[in-house]
Order: structure tokens, then C-alpha cells, then sequence
């Protein structure tokens, strides 16, 4: 009786955030490809290059972040608010109209599933937390019988992969709730005499290839830098004395896949399209059953 009742549940609320499941899936499946992205450069970047695009670009030295996109030969300047961005193209030092299409459908993506676009932020962190619902009633339901049918690939998808189908919703949740386990403490840079960003990509520079880099931006009192660190995206503070590390954000490593370059963005996919399964493979189960169901009632009538 208790497993009849939790798999009504399963049901009902998976049909009920179908939707908001479907768009979280799949944008994070996009997503995935991301950290892949970042590690390719479509130009050479050099200090004198990226010193010559604010020289020209931002005379005055308003700006406050710098997002480097090499695998679109795009970096664009930021001042106080967002939509002062200018985007220039790193092969003429021209203002270009748009970051390009590929540089605009990542940041759209990563939008999609925080707000929906629609400033439904709770929306997105119920639905979170649905997920996690619904994978602990169907752990509580038991050890399935695995069968070669569209019943026996729902459910082995979800007890082969479980450990990752789990983590993704779990790290979701504490981006959600601003948890990161790192220790104000621990947080380099802040004190420091302040640097300029032109200054900033110098000194990044003289310590790391800025093909690597994705954004040098202030955030309060310091400046910052994010980049690839063997293969995991780490944040470093900017001083006159040169980079030094942050604390780990574990949540947001290991939900966006950038713990491990490549290796961790195939991860990412490939539990993106185990969500992708056990979704699709839900709804048409209970298609057709719903559709058995009042086959016989079409056939009295």
C-alpha cells in the first residue's frame, strides 16, 4: 500500500513541474558544454593586446570587469551597471554589436534556470527541491527489477547514475542558498592596496596564459580573477604582490562541472541526459497507461 501511495506521488509531481524539470534539464545539458568552451581561444591573448582594447575602449578607466570570451574573439567591457557592456572584437580592436551567438546563448542559459526570465526564482528552487523529492521516493520505493522494457531503463537509469542525479539538484540548492563552506576568513586581497584593471591584467599576466582567463572583475573591496587552473576554474585575488588564491566554492565547482575540465563537463552531460531519460521515459509510461485505461471505455462506447 505504501508504495502504491509514493508512486502516486512520483507521478503527480512529476507531472506537475514537468515543465520547469524539462527547462532546468536542458538548460543545464547546454550548459555542460560550457567549461569545454572556456578552454579554447579563437585569438592569441597577450597583456599588450587586452591593455590596448581599454587604452582605446575605456580611456577613462571607469570600467569594472573585463569578460573574456576566447572561443568567440570577444571581450567585453563593464562599467558600474551591466548595460554599459561594450563589446569588442580582440582581432581589430573594434567595437563588435553583440558577443556572438554561441557568447550570448551560454549567459541566456545560465539565466533561464535561475529566474526563468521571468523573475521566478522560487519557481526554480521548488522545482530543485522536487527533484530531490522525487529521487528520494524513488530510492524509498526499492531496488528495482531491471527489465529490457521502457519500466527496466527508467528505473536503472536512476539507480545506475544516482549518486550524480542527486549531487546536481543537492549543489543546485546551495548556489540557491548562497552556501559555499568557505570561511569569510579565508579570503585574501581584502586590505590590499587596491590596483586598476589595466594594472590587474598585467600582473595576471606575468603569472598566467590570459587564454585562460575568463573575467577580472571588482567585487567590493578587492579584484578578482576567475580562470583555468589545471583544468578546475578557480578565483584568485588580485594584489600588487601578484594572485593569490581563494577559498574553494565546492558547490559551484562540482554543479558546473569545472572541478576537472573536460572530464568533469562529460560528467555534467552525461547526467544531464540521464535527467533527459528518466523524464521522457516517465511521461510516456504514464501515456500509456492513461491510454490503456480508456481504450476499453472507447471500445463500449
Amino acid at each position: 500500500m505504501l508504495q502504491l501511495w509514493l508512486l502516486r506521488f512520483h507521478r503527480w509531481i512529476t507531472l506537475t513541474l514537468s515543465i520547469p524539470l524539462a527547462v532546468l534539464i536542458v538548460t543545464g545539458l547546454v550548459l555542460s558544454f560550457e567549461p569545454m568552451a572556456q578552454q579554447t581561444s579563437a585569438v592569441p591573448l597577450t597583456a599588450d593586446t587586452l591593455d590596448g582594447v581599454l587604452a582605446k575602449h575605456d580611456p577613462t578607466g571607469a570600467a569594472r570587469s573585463l569578460v573574456l570570451r576566447g572561443y568567440a574573439g570577444i571581450v567585453s567591457i563593464s562599467g558600474a551597471r551591466r548595460s554599459d557592456a561594450i563589446h569588442v572584437d580582440l582581432a581589430n580592436n573594434e567595437r563588435a554589436a553583440s558577443p556572438g551567438t554561441g557568447a550570448e546563448g551560454l549567459p541566456m542559459s545560465r539565466r533561464l534556470p535561475v529566474t526563468f526570465l521571468l523573475g521566478l526564482g522560487w519557481l526554480v528552487t521548488a522545482s530543485t527541491i522536487a527533484l530531490l523529492v522525487l529521487i528520494a521516493i524513488g530510492v524509498a520505493m526499492g531496488l528495482p527489477r531491471l527489465r529490457n522494457n521502457l519500466s527496466g531503463w527508467h528505473k536503472g537509469i536512476g539507480w545506475f547514475v544516482l549518486p550524480l542525479l542527486i549531487l546536481s539538484p543537492l549543489t543546485g540548492l546551495c548556489l540557491a542558498f548562497g552556501l559555499s563552506f568557505t570561511s569569510p576568513a579565508a579570503m585574501p586581497g581584502v586590505g590590499a592596496q587596491p590596483v586598476s584593471l589595466r594594472e590587474a591584467v598585467k600582473l595576471v599576466a606575468a603569472e598566467r596564459d590570459l587564454r585562460q582567463v575568463t573575467w577580472i572583475r571588482s567585487m567590493g573591496p578587492r579584484l578578482l580573477v576567475r580562470l583555468n587552473d589545471s583544468g578546475e576554474m578557480r578565483v584568485f585575488a588580485i594584489t600588487s604582490q601578484g594572485l593569490a588564491a581563494t577559498s574553494r566554492n565546492w558547490p559551484r565547482l562540482l554543479h558546473e562541472g569545472n572541478w576537472l575540465g573536460v572530464t568533469s563537463a562529460l560528467i555534467n552531460v552525461a547526467t544531464s541526459i540521464a535527467f533527459i531519460g528518466l523524464l521522457s521515459t516517465g511521461l510516456i509510461i504514464w501515456g500509456r497507461r492513461k491510454f490503456r485505461r480508456r481504450q476499453p471505455r472507447a471500445r463500449a462506447a
